[in-house]
C-alpha cells in the first residue's frame, strides 16, 4: 500500500524558463509560509477557437527569478475560474476549490465541486472528500481566516442561463468539514455575482465588486457590473451557546452541517459599508483584480475593464491599468489614486498625464517618448512608461511589499488576447514597475471593419464607423500575434472606446447536410441546443442532448397538441395520441444525434448523472463574453 500510495504521489520537479504559458483565469498565490508564488491551472483560447486547460503547477522564487514546475500523477483535472487560498498549517497548505473545464472543439462544458490540497513541504496533492460540501462553480472566491476557509458566491452555468450564487460556505481545517451558513430571509447580505475581491483582515472578510447577469423574461441577459462593498463580521463561538439560539445578533446567521446538534465555531454577520456620494472611487468596472497588501492593512486593485452594453447591437469597452488603494480596516473605507513617483529631474519638462480617464487612453506625452522597432517605449526616465498595458483579470500577488502582475486579457477590435508579460512593482518606493518578462503577444494597430469579414453584415455602416481608426494619435503602439476571436465584431473605435457589433452563431437543423458524419453532426446540434437566440417555437420542438422520448414529450406536450389540432378535428384520446405521434417522430429524427452527444460527453469524462445535466444544458456557457464572469 505505501508503494502504491508513493507512486500516485511521485513529482516531477523541473526547472522551466519563464513565467508559465500565456493563460487566463489561472490562480496566482503568495506562499503562506514563505516568499515563493504559486500559479495553479487556467485556460488559453487559441486563433482556431480550440480551448486548452490546464492543471500545472508553477513556483516562482523572487530571490532567484526562477520558476519551477511540479507535475504528479495524483492532481485536479485541467480547470481556470477556481479558488485557491493558502493555509501555514502543517508547513504549508494551498486550498483548491472548483472552476470549470471546456472540451478541445468547447463542444462539452463542465464545472467542478471537488476540493483539494496542495501540500507545500512535499508538492503533493490530496483530494478531500466530505458528504457535505458547496455545490459546483466557477467564479467564486476563498479567503482564509484564523483556521478556517471562508467560500463565497460563483456561478454555475449547465447552458441555458447562468445561475449566480451568494451562497456562504466555512470550512474548518482542525475537522475537516464544510459547513453552509444560512441566513434569515430578512438578514443583509450581497446580492448574487462572481469575479468580485474577497480580502481577509482580522475582524473578518471584506467583499468588493463582482459582475453577475440580469435576466427579464423577454429581454436579452443584461451583464451587471457591481461596486458595492460588503464586511463579513466574524467572532469565533465560545460554545456557551446553541446553534439555533444565537445570543446578542439580532440578523446572526445560523451554521449548519451535518451534525444537527453541532455547535457554531464562528458567528457571522453581514455588513454593507456604506460610501458618501461625494466620496472618491474607481470608475465602475468588471475584471480588476484586488489583492491584500497586509503590511498597511490595504488592498491594491489593478485594471479591469468598463462594458457599456447600451444596446443589443452596440458594446462599449474601455481597458484600465490604473492602480487604486482601498483601506481594508475602516468601517467606512477609503479609496486612493495610486501614482508613481516622478523622478526630480523631469520637473522642466511637459508634465505626463498620469493614468488613463475613463474614455481616454493615456500613453505620457507621446513627444518626448522614442518608439522603437518593437512599438516599445523606451524613454527610461519616466515611470509612467513602465506601467503595463491595459488589460482585465489580470493576475496579482503581493509578497511582503512587493506587487507582482502576470498576464490578463485585452482586446483589440474582433480579437481577444491572453498576454504573457510578468511585472513587479515595489509599493513602498512606487518608483517604476520592473519588466521580468515582456509580453510576445503582438497587438496590432490597426483592425480589419466586420465588412471585411465573411459575415458581410452591415458592411457600409461598419466601414464608415472605421474611418478615423487610423487617424487616432494617442494610441499605443502594442504588438500583437493571432490573438482568439471573440464572440463580438468591430465596428468603430474612438480613442480607448472600442464599440462592438455582437452577434451569435446560429446553426438550424437545415445546416445539416446528408454528407456531413454523425460526430459533426453532433458537434453542429449541441450549437443549436446552447443557442439563446433562437425562436421560442424551435426550442421548445427540439429535444435536447440528455433527453429521453418521455422528458421531451413531457416538456412540448402543449407544442405537439397544438400540431395535433391542425392535422386532425378530434379531442380527448385520440389528439393526445396524434400529439404522441408527432412528438416520437421528431425525437427519433434527432435520436442518432443524441447518441453521439452523449458519447461526446463520455469522452470527456463526464458521468452519467453529469450528461444528463450537462447534455441538457447543451454544453458551453451563453454570453457575449465568458472572460466578463
Amino acid at each position: 500500500m505505501r508503494r502504491e500510495w508513493e507512486a500516485a504521489h511521485a513529482v516531477t520537479e523541473e526547472l522551466v524558463e519563464g513565467p508559465p504559458s500565456r493563460r487566463a483565469n489561472a490562480t496566482l498565490t503568495p506562499c503562506p509560509n514563505g516568499n515563493h508564488l504559486w500559479c495553479i491551472g487556467g485556460e488559453f483560447f487559441s486563433e482556431d477557437n480550440r480551448a486548452y486547460f490546464y492543471n500545472d503547477v508553477f513556483r516562482y522564487s523572487p530571490e532567484k527569478d526562477e520558476w519551477r514546475k511540479f507535475v504528479s500523477p495524483t492532481c485536479p483535472g485541467p480547470r481556470s475560474a477556481h479558488a485557491v487560498v493558502g493555509s501555514p498549517v502543517g508547513g504549508g497548505k494551498l486550498f483548491l476549490f472548483g472552476g470549470e473545464f471546456s472540451s478541445l472543439n468547447q463542444t462539452t462544458f463542465h464545472h467542478y465541486r471537488d476540493f483539494w490540497c496542495f501540500d507545500i513541504s512535499t508538492h503533493s496533492w490530496d483530494r478531500i472528500d466530505t458528504k457535505v460540501m458547496p455545490t459546483a462553480r466557477s467564479g467564486h472566491r476563498m479567503a482564509g481566516w484564523k483556521h478556517f476557509i471562508i467560500l463565497f458566491g460563483g456561478f454555475y452555468d449547465p447552458g441555458i442561463t447562468t445561475r449566480y450564487l451568494n451562497d456562504l460556505w466555512i470550512f474548518d481545517t482542525h475537522e475537516y468539514k464544510w459547513i453552509q451558513v444560512e441566513f434569515r430571509e430578512n438578514d443583509p447580505r450581497p446580492s448574487p455575482r462572481s469575479g468580485f475581491s474577497f480580502l481577509p483582515i482580522a475582524d473578518g472578510i471584506v467583499l468588493h465588486g463582482g459582475y453577475c447577469k440580469e435576466y427579464v423574461k423577454g429581454k436579452r441577459p443584461i451583464g451587471i457590473m457591481l461596486e458595492d462593498t460588503w464586511f463579513l463580521r466574524m467572532t469565533l463561538n465560545t460554545g456557551e451557546d446553541d446553534v439555533s439560539t444565537p445570543r446578542g445578533l439580532a440578523t446572526s446567521s445560523k451554521l449548519k452541517s451535518s451534525s444537527a446538534k453541532s455547535k457554531s465555531p464562528v458567528d457571522v454577520k453581514w455588513e454593507r459599508r456604506k460610501r458618501p456620494s461625494t466620496a472618491f472611487a474607481p470608475p465602475l468596472r468588471s475584471g480588476s483584480t484586488m489583492v491584500q497588501w497586509a503590511a498597511k492593512n490595504l488592498s491594491i486593485m489593478f485594471g479591469g475593464v468598463t462594458d457599456e452594453d447600451t444596446n443589443e447591437e452596440t458594446l462599449e469597452s474601455i481597458f484600465w491599468n490604473d492602480m487604486y488603494s482601498y483601506q481594508l480596516g475602516s468601517d467606512k473605507g477609503k479609496w486612493a489614486f495610486l501614482l508613481l513617483r516622478q523622478p526630480k529631474q523631469r520637473k522642466e519638462k511637459k508634465p505626463a498625464q498620469r493614468q488613463p480617464i475613463k474614455g481616454q487612453k493615456d500613453w505620457g506625452d507621446l513627444d518626448d517618448i522614442d518608439v522603437d522597432a518593437q512599438g516599445s517605449a523606451t524613454e527610461l526616465d519616466d515611470p509612467i512608461l513602465t506601467t503595463p498595458s491595459p488589460r482585465y483579470s489580470a493576475m496579482l500577488a503581493i509578497l511582503r511589499n512587493t506587487l507582482y502582475i502576470y498576464g490578463g486579457i485585452f482586446e483589440r477590435g474582433s480579437r481577444e488576447y491572453t498576454l504573457d508579460d510578468f511585472y513587479l512593482l515595489q509599493l513602498d518606493k512606487m518608483e517604476r514597475f520592473v519588466c521580468l518578462k515582456k509580453s510576445d503577444v503582438l497587438i496590432p494597430e490597426g483592425e480589419e471593419s466586420s465588412s471585411d469579414s465573411s459575415d458581410g453584415e452591415d458592411g457600409s455602416e461598419s466601414s464608415d464607423d472605421n474611418s478615423d481608426e487610423g487617424s487616432n494619435e494617442n494610441k499605443a503602439a502594442i504588438s500583437v500575434d493571432p490573438g482568439e476571436e471573440s464572440p463580438a465584431r468591430v465596428i468603430g473605435e474612438a480613442g480607448s472606446q472600442i464599440i462592438y457589433l455582437s452577434f451569435a452563431s446560429q446553426i438550424s437543423s437545415t445546416d445539416v447536410r446528408p454528407q456531413d458524419t454523425l460526430r459533426s453532426r453532433a458537434t453542429a446540434f449541441m450549437g443549436v441546443s446552447r443557442d439563446t437566440t433562437r425562436s421560442e417555437e424551435e426550442t421548445i420542438s427540439t429535444p435536447l442532448p440528455g433527453e429521453t422520448l418521455s422528458t421531451f414529450y413531457t416538456r412540448s406536450r402543449e407544442y405537439w397538441a397544438q400540431k395535433a389540432r391542425d392535422k386532425i378535428d378530434s379531442r380527448g384520446k385520440m389528439l393526445r395520441k396524434q400529439a404522441f405521434t408527432l412528438a416520437k417522430e421528431r425525437y427519433d429524427e434527432y435520436k442518432p444525434v443524441l447518441r453521439e452527444v452523449e458519447r461526446i460527453l463520455a469522452e470527456a469524462g463526464l458521468d452519467e448523472g453529469e450528461i444528463k445535466r450537462a447534455g441538457a444544458g447543451g454544453g458551453k456557457p451563453t454570453g457575449e463574453s465568458r472572460s466578463r464572469r
